[in-house]
């Protein structure tokens, strides 16, 4: 769990009426990260525009192949096999492209805990594959960043209508407008919005 949780939930709970309603009913869940900064991101690729129930069955069979998930290990591996685990030729592409850039040590990932939040995205997204959310969720779930506002993030946007806005349509500045109150802690207002759609 977060050192900030606990500070972040009285800041929003002060400074919000809907995170005062939402965070009580959440009991003791807290956002934890799982696995390392590479099989994050891979992750992350695989599910790109997929159910997550299919997304984790093709990682499943896909994280059967290498003996380890490392990116030398994953840059062995042959094409077809992971064509049989379920990926398609552009996840493929993306994955063999992440695992260079780690492999090459062209990202400075063992940096990323002490870079700004900004610094981390650009980096990122200089990987074929990600994208700027994907950079943010990367963020939120592997680096923890207390203060990460996703507002391309389809479930963010319609959380904030929901419990925001009655249901009408949401804008980004709206959003925006909304979490205002949140910073310095908008990932952990994000993350009680998302649970609040579930």
């Amino acid at each position: 769990m977060p050192v900030y949780w606990d500070d972040a939930c009285r800041h929003l709970t002060r400074r919000d009426r809907v995170m005062k309603r939402l965070i009580p009913q959440f009991g003791d869940h807290r956002l934890a990260s799982r696995g390392d900064a590479f099989t994050t991101l891979a992750r992350s690729i695989v599910g790109q525009q997929i159910s997550v129930k299919a997304a984790q069955t093709v990682w499943d069979r896909f994280a059967l192949l290498p003996k380890k998930m490392t990116p030398g290990n994953v840059l062995r591996l042959k094409v077809d096999d992971m064509r049989t685990a379920g990926l398609s030729a552009r996840k493929i592409e993306y994955l063999v492209d992440l695992s260079l850039h780690f492999d090459s040590e062209s990202v400075s990932a063992d940096n990323w805990h002490a870079m700004e939040d900004d610094a981390v995205i650009a980096e990122l997204i200089g990987i074929r594959g990600i994208g700027r959310w994907t950079a943010e969720m990367f963020l939120i779930f592997h680096l923890m960043r207390p203060n990460v506002l996703p507002l391309d993030d389809v479930g963010l946007i319609n959380g904030i209508s929901k419990n925001y806005f009655s249901g009408d349509p949401v804008s980004r500045s709206d959003a925006r407008e909304v979490a205002a109150a949140w910073a310095p802690f908008c990932s952990v207002a994000t993350w009680y919005i998302w649970r609040s759609l579930d």
